[in-house]
């Protein structure tokens, strides 16, 4: 199961690490990226929004593949390219899948000026490995959908000064 977690850090550079930490997480198999974004607030104080996932692409390709074949059907490939293409774009902007926009938006507008909020969905089985990659960046947790005792341990750890020593196998 998926768990939306968000993180304060001191400003738009963190955020950037933040993510570039958790893409380096997920191509090494130590954690499951479904969507990710980051907010910041501009030099007027607007919440800006920076997204991973491009829906647009991803409904674009989808409308191709799909125009395409339903085009083979009635002897036009290229017009049902076309006609799938700019469909599927459309129903990708419309379409909201991964971390809801309005809860980016809601905490962007609630930032000190300067700071940023990033956004991970992920599902992971190295907790560990992820909090000790994500530590340096001093994040706070603003919010999660983990259980409250997740949650936290997930600040507790996140807010440790040592990680803590692994035990030899065999010793408690």
């Amino acid at each position: 199961m998926a768990h939306l977690v968000v993180l304060g850090v001191a400003d738009r550079d963190r955020a950037e690490q933040a993510l570039d930490i958790a893409d380096d997480l997920a191509r090494r198999e130590l954690l499951r990226l479904k969507d990710a974004a980051y907010v910041y607030k501009d030099a007027r104080g607007r919440p800006r929004i920076q997204q991973t996932l491009n829906v647009t692409g991803v409904g674009a390709a989808g409308g191709a593949l799909w125009g395409t074949l339903i085009g083979a059907l009635f002897l036009s490939p290229v017009l049902g390219l076309a006609v799938g293409t700019a469909i599927g774009a459309v129903a990708g902007r419309l379409t909201d899948i991964g971390i809801d926009d309005d809860l980016i938006r809601q905490i962007g507008h609630q930032l000190d000026d300067g700071r940023a909020a990033v956004f991970l969905l992920v599902h992971s089985e190295t907790r560990d490995r992820v909090v000790e990659a994500l530590r340096p960046l001093e994040p706070t947790v603003l919010e999660t959908s983990l259980t409250r005792d997740d949650e936290r341990e997930l600040i507790r750890a996140l807010h440790a000064d040592e990680p803590e020593p692994p035990t030899a196998p065999g010793h408690v």
